[in-house]
């Protein structure tokens, strides 16, 4: 019992700091004050699951972290559209901007080539970050330290930077 009522306590504590963080993830005060909410209930169903005496900072964090990055991903496939009328109608039919979508379909065409033009040790780990990978993350999965992960997605960005400086 009295363990309980220290976890309530630390995630009473948390609040604030957790309120900031989530302003800085989603950058909209309702989504902030939805993200705290739901990271609140989601410690709170998991309370067995947490060790005492461990980083209770660090495992909240985490866990509002992961539901802020499996929310954008759900988010991602919901935009997604599937043409299933007869004919494909919507693909199909005349667009009013049909010469900006060839335009910027050239655009993503470049920097998709630009890409496969990086080398295997500055693609991966910058496509990966691009994916929602923390450099932790990454770092652990390439079995690469962390400031190589870090200054390799650096350099991956400027690189870009400077051969896409024409694009718009």
């Amino acid at each position: 019992m009295r363990e309980c009522r220290i976890f309530i306590q630390n995630l009473l504590n948390m609040q604030e700091e957790l309120r900031h963080f989530a302003l800085k993830l989603t950058a909209d005060h309702e989504r902030a004050n939805d993200l705290l909410q739901e990271t609140s209930l989601k410690a709170l169903d998991n309370e067995a699951k947490y060790t005492p005496d461990t980083n209770f900072k660090g495992w909240i964090f985490t866990i509002m972290r992961n539901i802020f990055i499996n929310d954008y991903r759900k988010a991602v496939r919901d935009q997604t559209f599937a043409d299933t009328t007869e004919g494909l109608y919507y693909l199909s039919r005349p667009s009013d901007m049909a010469y900006e979508s060839t335009e910027l379909a050239y655009d993503v065409k470049e920097i998709h080539r630009i890409m496969r033009e990086l080398p295997n040790a500055y693609r991966i780990p910058f496509s990966m970050h691009l994916h929602g990978f923390k450099y932790r993350e990454i770092a652990d999965r390439l079995d690469l330290p962390i400031g190589t992960v870090k200054s390799r997605i650096f350099f991956t960005r400027q690189h870009l930077r400077r051969l896409l400086k024409d694009f718009r």
